[in-house]
């Protein structure tokens, strides 16, 4: 990184880099929402895109490859659906962190609500179950293979001001009516519950059984 960055990296002192060195990492939190292809821009010539420049790390991102979509799109233009994502980075961490103990600490889909919306268009989200189930379900993956995860946060709880894009995305279990600020479980928050209950027992199951 330091090769590529340089002069842009903050620098630390020598007291700074002591105590980094000696207290380590807590842990890593992972924000993970989808993948796309990279193409190397430091050895190999790329044309002008995201990613390609000397801030950015000399890496052309792209969700597509020669016609090939990496995953399922969304109503979101960044956001394709590819589970496989989620136990690819989670396992990446953990051979290149000596497998520090990691949190996902966000990750969910983005909606866009149109005008006029039937009210049970806005909470039968049922992609966002997909999407969630699949991803989980490559979290798991990896967390057998021996990554080192501590807990999962779904974004998010309830629908929200999503930085740049405002109150026109939302990616909340609960539909909130800005209006009136009702909020209104969708079909994800009924899915996530017994999610969680189906799970949880089983957790305590082998730990009961272990003890």
């Amino acid at each position: 990184m330091h090769e590529i960055l340089g002069p842009d990296l903050p620098s630390f002192s020598r007291n700074e880099m002591q105590k980094l060195q000696r207290s380590g990492l807590d842990f890593i939190g992972v924000n993970h929402y989808t993948s796309y292809y990279v193409k190397d821009c430091m050895f190999s010539a790329c044309e002008p895109g995201k990613g390609s420049s000397r801030t950015e790390g000399f890496a052309l991102s792209s969700p597509q490859i020669n016609g090939f979509s990496i995953g399922q799109p969304t109503e979101l233009d960044w956001l394709y659906v590819h589970p496989e994502g989620m136990e690819k980075i989670v396992t990446y961490i953990k051979n290149r962190y000596n497998n520090t103990p990691m949190f996902i600490t966000e990750n969910g889909l983005g909606t866009i609500e149109k005008p006029n919306s039937k009210s049970e268009d806005m909470i039968n989200d049922v992609e966002r179950v997909e999407y969630l189930s699949s991803y989980l379900d490559s979290l798991a993956t990896a967390i057998m293979k021996g990554a080192n995860v501590r807990g999962y946060f779904v974004w998010s709880l309830l629908d929200n001001f999503e930085w740049t894009y405002g109150y026109n995305i939302r990616f909340g279990l609960h539909h909130v009516d800005y209006a009136t600020l009702n909020r209104t479980r969708r079909f994800s928050a009924l899915w996530y519950k017994h999610f969680i209950d189906q799970h949880s027992n089983k957790a305590c199951h082998h730990h009961h059984h272990d003890s």
